[in-house]
């Protein structure tokens, strides 16, 4: 249910803009997308497990949140994350 040291180490080095970055709204909203993705299936076989769903809900406004953010700033940015990591439809 939770992201792997691996796996968040790879993340960030996909998403990073520099090196050493790990604080920037790409990075965040990556990390944040693969724990979302985790609780989804975590969901499937688990339907009444309704405190993780309250954690999931926190996640997804989160990372709305930062999407907001990163929109209002720079909007190429924005949607070159949203492309890469196939939030919209």
């Amino acid at each position: 249910m939770t992201v792997t040291a691996e796996r968040k180490t790879a993340i960030i080095e996909d998403n990073a803009r520099a090196k050493g970055d790990t604080g920037s709204p790409e990075v965040q909203v990556a990390i944040l997308t693969e724990r979302i993705s985790n609780l989804t299936e975590h969901f499937k076989t688990h339907a009444k497990d309704n405190h993780s769903r309250r954690g999931l809900l926190m996640l997804v406004n989160k990372r709305r949140s930062l999407l907001d953010y990163l929109k209002k700033k720079d909007a190429t940015r924005y949607n070159e994350l949203i492309a890469k990591l196939g939030l919209r439809k």
